[in-house]
């Protein structure tokens, strides 16, 4: 999916995108991507996360909706590692990372609220590619996500289709 920036989005598409809430710090080397979305709805267990990001992602990105938890880490530098090594374009976490300067030198956008050094505990719970509702928007497996500095915009495959 080529990229485009999200103020062109917005001149394109008006109010038919969809905007998450400006609340996502950039964590990563990379701080403009897209891709199609795969999902997982989780709190405070990174399990569902981790399994993710260690398959092919084939430029995908990751949305995480971890109730915006600022309780413990929901990715760190070993499972952001495993998404650079698997292909996956970014990760956008409504919730924490931790390991932060090795996070900075990924290439991979990585979106989240904010640093913490606590790690998630491992419970084997979550779900995976079921719509979730971040700040802003209802992001659905299969969209299509733009990030870049000026926020996070994202499109039905339909609408990103439109684009080439």
């Amino acid at each position: 999916m080529p990229f485009v920036a999200t103020c062109d989005l917005f001149d394109t598409f008006k109010d038919s995108a969809r905007f998450l809430a400006p609340v996502f710090r950039d964590f990563g080397a990379v701080t403009r991507f897209s891709g199609p979305v795969a999902t997982v709805k989780c709190v405070d267990d990174n399990s569902r996360v981790k399994e993710l990001l260690a398959t092919p992602g084939d430029g995908r990105v990751l949305v995480v909706d971890g109730a915006g938890s600022l309780r413990c880490a929901l990715m760190g530098d070993m499972i952001a590692a495993s998404a650079v090594k698997n292909g996956w374009a970014g990760v956008v976490i409504w919730g924490c990372v931790r390991d932060v300067a090795e996070l900075a030198t990924l290439d991979l956008g990585i979106k989240a609220l904010a640093p913490m050094p606590r790690a998630s505990t491992r419970r084997d719970q979550g779900i995976v590619d079921v719509p979730v509702e971040l700040p802003g928007a209802l992001v659905r497996p299969g969209d299509v996500l733009f990030a870049d500095e000026d926020g996070v915009v994202l499109l039905t495959a339909e609408q990103a289709a439109s684009l080439k």
